[in-house]
């Protein structure tokens, strides 16, 4: 069994984990030197905008499209609606968790209470069906 599988290479979702991109997903499209890389949105699929950035930065996926180092924005678009990374992504735990995080932060205070609030009559109810079992 190989040691990694996670490579840094064109075609590799990834996501950007520090900087104003934080939290987006992006396509390592060329490898500039041992520490950058050019990645990619696109812009229209996921909002980032072709740049350089250094791969510290980035927490590599393992999905991965079949594209040329340094291909166009358009190419990479096709290649990614081809192979339904982006679909395959958002099925994912991973990206479920991010998305259930991300919800938990924008709740309202209103909402936390509701939250706590279910959780209690569930609690109760869990309680009270393993009561009746013994």
């Amino acid at each position: 069994m190989p040691m990694f599988t996670r490579f840094v290479q064109a075609g590799r979702l990834a996501l950007i984990t520090f900087g104003p991109c934080a939290g987006k997903m992006c396509t390592i499209v060329d490898i500039v030197n041992q520490k950058n890389v050019v990645v990619d949105g696109p812009e229209s699929v996921t909002g980032v905008k072709r740049h350089m950035m250094p791969v510290k930065r980035l927490s590599l996926t393992d999905f991965r499209t079949v594209v040329r180092r340094g291909c166009r924005e358009k190419t990479l678009k096709k290649a990614l609606a081809k192979d339904e990374v982006m679909k395959k992504w958002s099925e994912s735990a991973w990206a479920k968790k991010l998305k259930a995080k991300e919800t938990r932060q924008s709740m309202t205070d209103f909402e936390r209470f509701k939250l706590m609030v279910a959780r209690k009559k569930r609690s109760q109810a869990v309680k009270k069906s393993l009561k009746t079992k013994k």
